[in-house]
């Protein structure tokens, strides 16, 4: 909604509200965001909103952006790739009307790590608030090369402007700076949220108190998922679908996949929301949430029917407002915290053989106030293990090593060690899953980092494994990749003496989703050293990820 006037800003807000009304019926589960009170304005005929009862995002409004983004892919070859004109003509979109409304546009050129002819970054802030203390959101406005990529991500990016222009139509105080971010070439690699992260410094990334994403919150056969759900940055957003009684669940196939690994890779607090891609929804989530279960999140995932009529109107509207939740509770005030600290651990998971000790980095990161004690401890070790952190006091913003030692006797089998950060305001939690394997019938090794597959590329994942003697033939193998086309890819494994072993061959007259498969490949070498599993598309037209693989030596 742009911003001409403040008649003309309140008539259209009262046209929005008109149009959300006359849909209810059709959604009699969802009305008005938890708290909303009735307007009230004042002598000048302005809408008055306290700052603890967020306004609603019209959903009208997310809609007449995700058309008008359907309109610029169809003019461009049926795109908006970061490369392509689709993408400059969004960027345009975008931040016509964001200056429109107010605020400081930015277009960021990513001169290093994008791909050659990548559009720029849109940065937009909004005045007031305290510039030490930034609230960010963001989302992916580039499109894959295969469609126009509305759900993925138009409705992100789409949802994230009208949240912009609904803070600036309402005008609130502000507590602290709300800055927004639409991301270049995040298909190709997380490339521009990742240049920008860098181009802060530390300075300005300490500034940044959290971080939210949204990338594809409009799956028409969707559901409600919430990244990294139990830390504090999440709790306003499970606060907003709690009081839909929508019982959200952890985004864990979207969990280093989009813009929000960038910042926390960096050390910011980050969450947001999604609506599922290529996953099955399962039947226990079609009963509590709608849709068909069996079926994908998003049928048209990366693929050419990604259009305007890919998109669930009910979960866009709530996601919609469930970011404008987060953010008027983070930077205008209502429930936000006076001092706050979040805690995480990375790796999250860890595979030992009993007698061997696992390690893990506990990081914890301010997220209100000023920084405070956090002392560690653990909980849920197995049989024989004991846990230890270096140091086990932190100031928030600070890191501890925590190390757990197994025992040779220490059963096999996999435990859920609770770690807990208890601050001077507030108790948090993390958790480590820890794998413990016997002393006998081999070692299991794991790479879980995420490796993009693009058409005509090639991925290598190592895993250096630390047992002795012979590796045993066969070695078994355990893959797991997110990719439509599994007979466009050639998968070989590297042994630590150079030698390669195929592993499954491309090739094949239809497509079938890859998901997690097991091999068994004889070998004739050494245990220890470095195998490197290596995939392959060879053919056009389907994209993917190396999620993760096994090795047991």
């Amino acid at each position: 909604m742009e911003r001409k006037g403040l008649a003309a800003a309140t008539a259209g807000l009262i046209a929005a509200a008109a149009m959300v009304l006359s849909a209810l019926p059709a959604l009699p589960a969802y009305a008005a965001p938890p708290g909303a009170t009735p307007a009230q304005q004042d002598s000048g005929g302005r809408t008055l909103i306290a700052a603890a009862d967020p306004p609603d995002v019209s959903l009208s409004g997310v809609k007449a952006h995700l058309s008008q983004l359907q309109t610029i892919a169809t003019a461009n070859g049926g795109t908006r790739r970061s490369t392509g004109a689709g993408y400059t003509a969004s960027v345009s979109y975008v931040e016509q009307k964001l200056r429109d409304a107010g605020y400081t546009v930015t277009r960021q050129s990513c001169t290093s790590g994008c791909t050659g002819g990548a559009g720029p970054n849109v940065i937009a802030d909004w005045p007031g608030g305290d510039e030490n203390q930034v609230v960010m959101a963001g989302a992916h406005l580039d499109s894959v090369g295969a469609g126009p990529g509305i759900n993925d991500n138009g409705s992100g990016s789409g949802a994230l402007l009208e949240v912009a222009l609904t803070l600036a139509a309402q005008r609130p105080t502000m507590a602290k700076h709300v800055r927004f971010g639409w991301w270049t070439d995040e298909e190709q690699g997380l490339n521009g949220s990742e240049f920008y992260v860098n181009s802060l410094g530390s300075t300005g990334r300490s500034k940044i108190q959290v971080y939210y994403n949204y990338d594809m919150v409009g799956s028409p056969n969707g559901g409600y998922f919430i990244n990294n759900i139990t830390t504090t940055a999440a709790q306003p957003l499970k606060e907003f679908y709690d009081k839909l009684n929508l019982q959200p669940e952890e985004n864990t196939e979207g969990a280093n996949r989009s813009d929000d690994a960038s910042f926390r890779n960096a050390g910011i607090a980050t969450s947001g929301v999604a609506a599922g891609a290529s996953y099955t929804k399962t039947s226990a989530q079609a009963a509590k949430w709608g849709g068909t279960s069996g079926r994908a999140y998003d049928s048209c995932y990366h693929s050419s029917c990604d259009t305007s009529s890919n998109i669930n109107d009910t979960i866009l509207d709530r996601a919609s407002d469930a970011a404008l939740y987060a953010l008027w509770k983070r930077a205008v005030g209502g429930d936000t915290p006076s001092r706050d600290f979040s805690i995480s651990a990375n790796p999250g998971s860890g595979t030992v053989q009993a007698g061997s000790p696992a390690t893990t980095t506990i990081a914890t990161q301010t997220t209100a106030g000023n920084a405070q004690a956090v002392n560690l401890s653990a909980s849920g070790l197995p049989t024989g293990a004991t846990a230890s952190f270096n140091p086990a006091s932190v100031t928030s913003g600070g890191s501890s090593t925590l190390t757990i030692a197994t025992a040779p006797t220490t059963p096999a089998g996999s435990y859920n060690v609770t770690v807990t950060g208890t601050g001077e305001t507030a108790t948090h939690t993390a958790t480590y899953a820890l794998t413990v394997q016997g002393t006998s019938g081999g070692r299991t090794f794991t790479n879980g980092t995420n490796y993009t597959i693009s058409d005509y590329s090639t991925v290598q994942s190592p895993i250096t494994s630390t047992a002795t003697g012979t590796a045993t033939s066969p070695v078994k193998l355990s893959v797991t990749i997110s990719h439509t086309c599994a007979e466009d890819l050639d998968i070989w494994l590297r042994g630590p003496s150079g030698q390669w072993y195929a592993v499954d061959r491309y090739g094949g007259t239809s497509c079938t989703s890859y998901g997690t498969r097991t091999y068994s490949v004889p070998v004739s070498q050494q245990a220890a050293g470095t195998w490197t599993l290596e995939v392959s598309d060879v053919y056009l037209g389907d994209t993917g990820f190396l999620d993760s693989w096994s090795i047991t030596v």
